[in-house]
């Protein structure tokens, strides 16, 4: 028997994991399989010298047990363990398990009770109304499912871009150490423009001579070798846009030249082979990976209109963290620490308000008390560091904030935020949006659709109306870097800009690690085309206090 290849056995694996599920127990133990099948997936060596050379364990979330048995699938092309699953329920079954908030107890009752067996036939249940019908399911179960369908149908097989970091990371380490004669090992694909969900994982190295042999594989990691002279053409198409490399031929070709993956021709002659130089030769400056999706960048780089996208370096401070006031798991002091020991300037503190019992909202008192704690700490930090007091306010259905005026007024900023009550309809929802956003005290909205990637949609408001109300009440528009969330969407940053929006890149962090998802934040801000000047937190800390003061002087004369 032929030895299982390496995507073959992430597939086998996944399988696994999706039985493993079904069977209930230890749900850990499930998702432990997944994401080593994802890591599987993305392995840049052949299995069998990861195998051979008893390496397995290094790969990410790979242990000693799961090792044993991706050697079995290796080897054998299945498992006792996942043959004896196989006869609880058929293949189709696995897939419903791929609807975002379709818990397997649930995917084995819509199968045992009413025999569905597939996607397909879910979607025709639901759209059918049987599933409503049927004990233990139900009306909510049923409209869950129906909205849920196109995410499970949208996001297959896609990565959220802090999971393909993890494993395009170790993909390229993994390449120098076997193949240590390459040369400008570089992520290109998905992750290289800054994709919310990575579905193509690639990589382009330089090699002393082309590999004519090597094609890239249909599905996991892709391996693009190139020459020094064809490298730049190789990663300009590695990456992408289908769209934006398609829009770059065209405009070759009213040139007179001729653009393919191994570089810019004019006749028999190459006259760009990097990336910077084919842009320089169609007549453009270089386009930021992020910005290549075919959506007017060429023609905005043609008139010297391409924006200065923000950096992680342009970053000044931190809005939007949580402590372990509600539901953080680090104290204030530590967070803040933790904040300045990576270089910022301020720490903008911002627990969950009284609505939010689930999370441990702050009362009136622990607010009192954590305000003397950061005044406490803020003389300890001196001038050249900060804690500044928010909190996130739930706006209540009616669009209210849940705390009277004269507590909001106690602090520096406001994020005010949605935490339940998401299917109100559309006009509803925007009202209460615009409701929040015309209070005085509100500096920021906090995640603005509520959505979270590959989980559950957004729901629903009118954007364009919200975005121009914030830009009216001069109230910042966060994008949510968590990397569930990146919310606001890249696709309406312009729209948020040419409103007159500021924007805020917040982390959203409920520990010291979380602190590190402003990166996400950036990365989705560049795709956004967001410069750095329209960003509230790239404000040193003496721009942002006076900005702060200001706001807090025009509510004092409204009032």
């Amino acid at each position: 028997m032929l030895a299982a290849d390496t995507q073959t056995v992430a597939k086998l694996l996944r399988e696994y994991a999706h039985r493993t599920s079904l069977r209930g127990g230890n749900p850990y133990r499930a998702k432990a399989y997944s994401r080593a099948a994802d890591s599987l997936a993305a392995l840049a060596i052949p299995l069998h010298v990861v195998i051979e050379e008893g390496r397995l364990t290094e790969i990410p979330g790979v242990g000693d047990a799961i090792a044993d048995i991706i050697t079995r699938l290796h080897r054998t092309g299945s498992h006792p363990s996942l043959e004896k699953l196989r006869k609880d329920v058929p293949a189709g079954v696995l897939e419903m398990l791929t609807v975002p908030g379709l818990r397997p107890d649930k995917v084995l009752r819509l199968y045992n009770d009413l025999g569905i067996a597939s996607l397909a036939e879910l979607e025709a249940a639901a759209k059918d109304d049987r599933i409503k019908k049927a004990k233990g399911l139900g009306t909510a179960l049923q409209t869950k499912i129906l909205q849920n369908l196109a995410i499970a149908k949208s996001g297959e097989g896609h990565l959220h871009v802090h999971r393909a970091a993890a494993l395009l990371a170790h993909a390229k380490d993994s390449i120098r150490k076997a193949r240590p004669e390459l040369r400008r090992v570089t992520i290109a694909g998905d992750f290289r423009r800054g994709c919310e969900l990575v579905g193509d994982l690639a990589i382009v190295a330089e090699a002393a001579k082309p590999d004519k042999t090597s094609t890239p594989s249909a599905d996991g990691l892709q391996i693009h070798l190139s020459d020094r002279k064809h490298f730049g053409a190789s990663l300009l198409f590695a990456t992408g846009s289908a769209a934006h490399v398609e829009q770059l031929q065209a405009l070759a070709a009213e040139k007179g030249m001729r653009l393919e993956p191994d570089g810019l021709h004019k006749g028999r002659t190459l006259i760009a082979g990097e990336e910077a130089e084919i842009y320089r030769a169609l007549g453009l400056p270089f386009i930021d990976p992020e910005l290549r999706e075919g959506r007017g960048e060429i023609e905005a780089a043609l008139k010297g209109k391409l924006p200065k996208l923000v950096t992680d370096q342009d970053l000044r401070g931190i809005l939007h963290c949580h402590t372990d006031a509600s539901d953080g798991t680090e104290t204030l002091e530590t967070m803040a620490k933790a904040t300045r020991q990576r270089g910022f300037e301020y720490f903008g503190v911002a627990d969950h308000s009284k609505s939010a019992h689930y999370a441990g909202g702050l009362s009136v008192e622990e607010i009192a008390q954590q305000h003397r704690e950061a005044d406490r700490l803020n003389k300890r930090f001196g001038k050249d560091f900060r804690i500044l007091k928010g909190i996130e306010s739930d706006i209540l259905a009616d669009g209210s904030l849940d705390y009277d005026d004269d507590v909001l007024e106690r602090f520096d900023f406001v994020v005010a935020s949605i935490h339940g009550r998401f299917k109100l309809d559309r006009k509803a929802q925007t009202q209460r949006l615009l409701r929040a956003i015309s209070d005085p005290h509100t500096t920021i909205i906090g995640h603005m659709t509520g959505r979270q990637l590959q989980r559950r949609p957004g729901y629903e408001i009118d954007v364009e109306k919200v975005l121009r109300a914030c830009a009216k009440h001069d109230v910042v528009v966060e994008i949510n870097a968590h990397p569930w969330r990146l919310d606001l969407d890249w696709r309406w940053h312009q729209a948020a800009l040419d409103f007159g929006c500021m924007l805020s890149i917040n982390p959203d962090a409920h520990s010291i690690a979380e602190l590190d998802h402003m990166h996400w934040g950036v990365v989705m801000a560049r795709k956004g085309g967001v410069p750095a000047d329209r960003i509230l937190n790239a404000m040193t800390l003496a721009e942002i206090t006076r900005y702060l003061r200001q706001k807090r002087r025009s509510l004092a004369r409204a009032a």
